[in-house]
């Protein structure tokens, strides 16, 4: 790659990224999208709740993706992992691992969410597959059979309100002491979801696919699915070295047209928003892109 200054950087190559990338190559700016290669659904056979997509692997929706948005020749691609970034008289400057310095007017993050996995054997290999984290996305799926919920207080409570739609067996595994109110009690009473407060030691499973919890003192309970809500911290540290904000959740700050605290910066996808799926995260790329044309639109005019 010659060229190092760009209209616009996208950091992040996956669905996100490539509906910026769309958007900006329609509108033939300049582009350069940086991407390590390592989406955080990696493991997930199957993406849904995404029209003309469902029950299509999520790998072979991105592969395509990239095939269409690279028949854009103003959109160039780099299998890099974006490192260190700063303000500049020009835009903003990028340095990547490959020790490559690129330049761009304009930065969009699609760098996704890192999943911080629990210490218990078993529970990333199983991670969307059989322990998942939406209903939406992967409910359908286990409807009408033995689900689990590892979560507590409201959270679980939310989950469990969703999951009851799907089957009526739940039972909520909260890994100690649960800390619901007795409004929240009576609730799950009510809809006959049990809650289980032994500590969770392992999950038992066949190559993803959960067979038993167990627990540590020894028992176990078998189940379909386990949905899990676990912390998360951002992929990438440039964002926030850069002075974008965040959320009390942890995601990046956006407004409605995925600007950041930044001026100049944009975020899209699972690092701006708890609403996790790759439809949702195709459509705020390409809102992102459009928002970014415009900005330069505006400059230029």
């Amino acid at each position: 790659m010659n060229k190092k200054e760009f209209e616009v950087i996208i950091i992040g190559g996956s669905y996100a990224g490539l509906s910026a990338a769309m958007a900006l190559g329609r509108s033939l700016r300049s582009v350069l999208i940086i991407d390590s290669g390592k989406p955080s659904n990696s493991t997930t056979p199957q993406a849904h709740n995404f029209i003309t997509q469902d029950g299509v692997k999520p790998s072979a929706i991105a592969k395509k993706a990239k095939e269409q948005v690279l028949n854009y020749p103003s959109i160039k691609f780099i299998d890099d992992l974006a490192v260190e970034g700063k303000k500049t008289t020009y835009g903003f400057e990028i340095l990547t691992q490959k020790n490559i310095l690129v330049q761009a007017k304009k930065l969009i993050f699609a760098t996704g969410i890192k999943d911080i996995m629990p210490n218990i054997k078993g529970f990333s290999a199983c991670w969307g597959i059989s322990v998942i984290h939406c209903p939406y996305c992967h409910g359908y799926e286990f409807k009408g059979q033995k689900t689990g919920i590892i979560a507590n207080g409201n959270r679980a409570v939310h989950v469990a309100s969703l999951v009851n739609n799907l089957t009526a067996t739940i039972s909520i595994l909260t890994s100690g002491k649960n800390d619901f109110t007795i409004e929240q009690t009576e609730k799950l009473k009510k809809n006959n979801i049990e809650v289980i407060e032994a500590e969770i030691s392992e999950i038992e499973h066949d190559n993803g696919y959960i067979k038993n919890v167990i627990f540590k003192n020894g028992e176990k309970m078998n189940f379909a699915a386990v949905y899990a809500a676990i912390p998360f911290e951002q992929h990438s540290e440039i964002p926030i070295s850069l002075g974008c904000e965040l959320t009390e959740e942890g995601h990046i700050q956006v407004d409605n047209f995925q600007k950041t605290s930044m001026e100049g910066v944009f975020a899209c996808g699972d690092n701006s928003t708890m609403m996790r799926s790759v439809a949702i995260a195709v459509a705020n790329g390409s809102v992102a892109g459009a928002m970014v044309n415009m900005e330069l639109i505006q400059e230029n005019f």
